[in-house]
């Protein structure tokens, strides 16, 4: 029973993501569903990335999981930004563990089967500006940020990060996070003053000053 079950849930739905309500509807059929559902997390055959989400296991999944993907739907809304962001688009040579988003919700860190991951918290305001989506090899579609904003996320959301003229922010771009120069003076500039105006902040603006001088 429990095999026709997860064979059951793995026809209707199409993606690798679903939640509580579709794992209910998809065992609507079984006198004790909660039963069955600590039964096909017992076995493996789904797992649990938090309260209410769920993936399957690796003997039922048609394609790899995509934790950018994840990420969105873990907590929001969201969208990738910051570290993981900076490392993906190359600006950064370290890889990223943790899946780093920013939110307009409360900042957050999940700790899940499928790896860590954290969100920062921002205003609608510097939110809602330089948001792309993409798809990875799983062709799943994913919010993250574009490459200036993810670095002005990040500018903005590091404590650490407080310069009072455009030549500051050398140390901590270039030393601190020891971003690429080559792929910051291809950053969009015309982007960049857009979030800065959006931004409404000095610290935005040294930023947008800085990268204009490297260019």
């Amino acid at each position: 029973m429990i095999m026709a079950a997860i064979n059951n849930l793995r026809r209707r739905v199409l993606g690798e993501i679903f939640d509580y309500q579709q794992l209910i509807d998809c065992l609507s059929d079984y006198a004790k569903p909660r039963d069955k559902i600590t039964a096909m997390l017992e076995t493996g055959e789904i797992i649990r990335v938090k309260k209410g989400l769920y993936v399957f296991g690796r003997d039922y999944r048609r394609r790899p999981w995509s934790r950018e993907n994840v990420a969105n739907l873990i907590h929001g809304p969201s969208y990738i930004s910051l570290e993981y962001a900076l490392s993906h688009y190359g600006f950064i040579p370290e890889g990223v563990l943790a899946v780093t988003s920013v939110t307009i919700s409360k900042a957050r860190k999940f700790e899940t089967p499928l790896g860590m991951f954290t969100y920062r918290s921002l205003s609608m305001r510097k939110y809602d500006i330089g948001i792309d989506q993409q798809s990875g090899e799983s062709d799943q579609p994913y919010l993250i940020a574009t490459p200036a904003k993810a670095l002005a996320d990040k500018v903005w959301t590091d404590t650490r990060c407080t310069p009072r003229k455009p030549s500051d922010l050398q140390s901590y771009l270039l030393d601190d996070l020891r971003i690429d120069t080559e792929a910051l003076g291809q950053l969009d500039l015309s982007h960049l003053s857009a979030i800065a105006d959006r931004h409404g902040s000095r610290k935005i603006r040294l930023l947008r000053d800085y990268v204009e001088r490297m260019t």
